[in-house]
């Protein structure tokens, strides 16, 4: 799995990290999400799933492996 950010739609809502905080991240700075990890463990993958299906700006695109 593959995690890509498009920090252009991030709108800073938060749930990304809420829902997997080992992968997301929000700045200190814009409140924009950063990426802790590109490439996470495989048992955070439903959390990155979730996350990017929760992300109300679309800022979040998984690609499987």
């Amino acid at each position: 799995m593959q995690v890509i950010l498009d920090q252009d739609r991030c709108c800073s809502s938060g749930q990304c990290v809420l829902t997997a905080p080992e992968v997301f991240e929000q700045s200190d700075d814009d409140g924009l999400v950063v990426l802790r990890r590109e490439q996470p463990d495989p048992a955070r993958y439903p959390d990155v799933r979730l996350a990017a299906a929760l992300c109300p700006g679309g800022a979040i695109t998984v690609r499987e492996a």
